[in-house]
């Protein structure tokens, strides 16, 4: 991802591990301040995850991942199996912080498979490190082979919509969604992104439209009840949204709001793509009532994050002192209303259940 910072433009990943300390963008600072932030434990690695200091399918898979490994190196004085005891109730820890994304579940999966038959425990800390940082390079490569497979579908003059964030934030690089609109971007095509605010979070207002801007790409950030209007006046051509877990069926979770843009695509005949990695497609759920939904806590409904004309950071509410909210993070679209899913190994278009597993190839999956 490109960064200006001082002035210049520099790339750099949304989350890394270097020694024993996972680095990762403070994404609650943005677009306000722009900040790295240092991990130096699982437990603080976690808690990033549970805050949402880094968000997003892929960037908390792979968090977690690095926050196994230090657990890892903090339990490394243990004989095996108390180390593969403490590595299992950090694993639970992790699962814990953020239910809803498959990605997450599939990382913690792979890194405790390599400890399924260590040696002893500086090789099974070795094998982790390994495993955790094969995770990040195929996350990154996955994210830009989505973009160049799904450039095609974004012609000359395309209006897009996107709603949360599914961009190199939301990933170690490039992203879902974003980085279709980076392709189509370098591809020189000329297009214009209608940017979701998404409450209760504001991940499109404050995130997204930061990712644009740090890039040059041309996009309007509109409240969540104007997508209809826009796609009813001809302004948009085309939805692009990621995905935190898709079921065998094609019934897939996404943060909340996405599903009423889904029936609105379909209202106006607009096609309505999911751009996500295999890792987010979860076989063992046959449909999208069985994907767990997290509920988050109602003062993030009720209070709203910002800067003032002084540029201090603060919080307002907004809302009857007392009053009652519900915020699930995620709500399920049906596979029904999706006119595909890209993915690292192509587009998978219905029937659903026969061409998600077709794509995902059980014998080949890694995850």
């Amino acid at each position: 991802m490109k960064v200006k910072i001082g002035g210049v433009q520099k790339d750099i990943l949304t989350v890394w591990m270097e020694k024993t300390s996972v680095y990762m963008i403070d994404q609650n600072l943005l677009p306000y301040q722009f900040r790295i932030l240092q991990a130096k434990d699982y437990r603080r690695t976690c808690q990033a995850i549970r805050d949402m200091t880094v968000r997003g399918a892929g960037a908390i898979a792979v968090a977690a991942a690095f926050g196994l490994v230090q657990a890892a190196v903090e339990s490394r004085g243990e004989n095996i199996r108390t180390f593969r005891a403490k590595l299992e109730d950090a694993s639970a820890e992790f699962r814990q912080s953020r239910p809803t994304a498959a990605n997450l579940g599939h990382a913690i999966d792979r890194c405790l498979r390599v400890l399924d038959h260590p040696r002893n425990v500086k090789s099974a800390l070795r094998a982790l490190r390994t495993e955790a940082e094969r995770i990040s390079q195929e996350d990154i490569r996955a994210s830009a082979r989505i973009g160049e497979l799904g450039n095609n579908l974004i012609n000359d003059g395309d209006g897009i919509l996107t709603h949360c964030n599914a961009g190199a934030l939301a990933f170690v690089d490039h992203g879902t969604a974003l980085s279709l609109v980076r392709a189509a971007h370098r591809s020189n095509k000329k297009i214009e992104v209608y940017v979701d605010e998404t409450r209760p979070r504001s991940q499109g207002a404050r995130l997204t439209a930061w990712e644009l801007q740090q890039e040059g790409i041309p996009y309007a950030i509109i409240v969540d009840g104007a997508a209809g209007h826009f796609m009813r006046q001809g302004r948009i051509q085309i939805v692009l949204v990621g995905a935190d877990r898709i079921a065998r069926n094609g019934d897939m979770a996404n943060k909340v709001g996405t599903y009423q843009l889904a029936v609105l695509a379909r209202e106006n005949k607009i096609p309505f793509y999911v751009a996500a990695p295999t890792a987010t497609f979860d076989p063992s759920m046959t449909g999208g009532e069985e994907i767990p939904i997290e509920e988050r806590d109602r003062d993030e409904v009720t209070w709203v994050s910002g800067v003032d004309r002084e540029g201090r950071l603060g919080r307002v509410r907004i809302a009857p002192e007392g009053a009652r909210a519900f915020n699930p993070a995620f709500d399920v679209t049906p596979g029904s209303l999706v006119s595909g899913f890209i993915t690292e190994k192509g587009i998978i278009t219905p029937p659903f259940p026969e061409n998600i597993s077709a794509t995902l190839g059980e014998e080949e999956r890694n995850v």
